[in-house]
């Protein structure tokens, strides 16, 4: 799972700072990767990813690509900091997304993340704010099937860190997310949202309407 924010008990600890992803971790996010680049277009992209995790595994790979990467979470790799195309921005998503420019991103990344945080409505409301029209948010949850088989990794197995389930405080299906992007602001015809990773995972793809758009929805 990628880095998280708890609004209530702050954590101090990125995703993979203290200690390697597992197997499970590694496969999950692999196929997050691959849903990303369906959706994606990095080249020239002004980069948001919001949660990316201590090595941003997978913005690292696009760092060639992007015109910019803003890559938050509560500690950052010290290589990420020195990147001359990477502003680097440790803190929690809810400190730090009000700081951020409404309109300075074109692709938003918030993958593994909603499910730890106790105001999931208020992040996906900045996850639009701060990307600009025409610009995609992307977001990957884990649903309730996914509960079971990751509380059964963590808990029985071992496979994946107990800490980072835990830490879990909602589960999405399609039918859960949807709602809540549409009150964030996303308009039905901009949202793509469905089961993937074999139904453990929801994926959404949303983009932010032009202006011109958004004036004649009256």
């Amino acid at each position: 799972m990628d880095a998280a924010v708890n609004t209530a008990r702050e954590r101090t600890t990125s995703f993979g700072q203290t200690r390697r992803p597992g197997v499970v971790d590694r496969l999950g996010i692999w196929l997050s990767g691959v849903a990303v680049r369906r959706h994606a277009v990095f080249d020239g992209a002004r980069l948001g990813d919001f949660g990316c995790g201590f090595d941003a595994s997978l913005a690292r790979t696009q760092l060639a690509r992007v015109r910019s990467a803003l890559l938050v979470d509560v500690a950052l790799a010290a290589d990420l900091k020195r990147h001359p195309r990477v502003v680097a921005i440790e803190g929690s998503l809810l400190d730090v997304l009000p700081t951020v420019a409404s309109g300075s991103l074109d692709l938003t990344l918030c993958l593994s993340v909603l499910e730890h945080v106790w105001e999931p409505q208020a992040l996906l409301g900045e996850l639009r704010r701060v990307t600009a029209p025409n610009g995609v948010v992307l977001l990957n949850v884990p649903s309730w099937l996914g509960k079971r088989a990751l509380e059964f990794s963590a808990f029985r197995l071992g496979w994946s860190p107990a800490e980072e389930m835990d830490d879990h405080k909602w589960y999405f299906d399609p039918r859960d997310l949807w709602p809540l992007l549409v009150r964030a602001g996303f308009k039905p015809s901009e949202i793509v949202c469905h089961r993937h990773k074999l139904g453990l995972n929801t994926f959404a793809a949303c983009r932010v309407a032009r202006a011109s758009e958004g004036a004649s929805s009256g």
